[in-house]
């Protein structure tokens, strides 16, 4: 059978739950820390985190980059690899400051912000690209672990295709939408929350007739209109 096409993935995920809203986070920079925040842990310790420096008024680029690292590590423990983060934080908050904020980074074209972002100590691809799509509003596909595993299912490509070509394809794929870009990254977060986890829930998945895998599974399909969280 032949994969169903990326759009199509959006529109069906887009029917079953909704507009999602994404970033959760009330300004451009507490959603940039979340980004950082959020490598190799849970959100739920992220937003913990974040509590945790609005509660101490943390929560600014020019106390973080001052701030003693061993408290901000304290404060941000949370979310994991708490001192590594707070390195983290704090070259961010720097670059963050020194370039003027929001409003010097929106300045510069996309592929040098992203250069830009990627010298920062920490910032991989990912979270370079999601701070693009969702604090600076540039229109690129953010590509995490839920994408991959989601789409290797669906047979578009191998396990092992790195970053930058999976990007390209649904660059290939996909109008240049900013709405787009951060509604599908949201949805498919959602839906390998709920189905397609590391060992999926194919009997119950709405993308389940579109699914190699789940196809292979041998699981009797059985859709809900509205999915319950497992």
């Amino acid at each position: 059978m032949s994969s169903i096409p990326p759009v199509q993935v959006y529109k069906k995920l887009l029917a079953v739950y909704g507009p999602q809203g994404w970033w959760p986070a009330d300004s451009p920079f507490e959603m940039m820390v979340g980004a950082i925040l959020t490598q190799n842990t849970s959100w739920q310790n992220v937003e913990t985190a974040i509590a945790n420096l609005k509660a101490h008024n943390m929560l600014d680029c020019e106390l973080i980059a001052s701030s003693n690292l061993q408290q901000l590590g304290e404060v941000i423990r949370a979310s994991g690899f708490y001192m590594q983060k707070a390195r983290y934080l704090q070259q961010f908050s720097l670059f963050y400051y020194n370039n003027s904020k929001r409003k010097g980074l929106s300045k510069w074209p996309t592929s040098i912000l992203r250069n830009r972002l990627l010298a920062v100590h920490g910032i991989g691809p990912e979270t370079a690209d999601s701070i693009l799509l969702y604090a600076l509003d540039r229109p690129v596909f953010v590509v995490d672990a839920y994408t991959k595993r989601l789409f290797m299912r669906l047979e578009h490509f191998d396990y092992e295709l790195g970053y930058d070509s999976i990007q390209h394809y649904f660059k290939q794929r996909l109008p240049e939408s900013l709405p787009l870009f951060q509604e599908f990254h949201a949805l498919i977060v959602e839906h390998a929350k709920r189905f397609c986890k590391t060992k999926p829930l194919c009997s119950r998945c709405p993308l389940a007739s579109d699914c190699p895998t789940a196809m292979g599974s041998g699981a009797e399909i059985n859709r809900p209109k509205h999915p319950d969280v497992d």
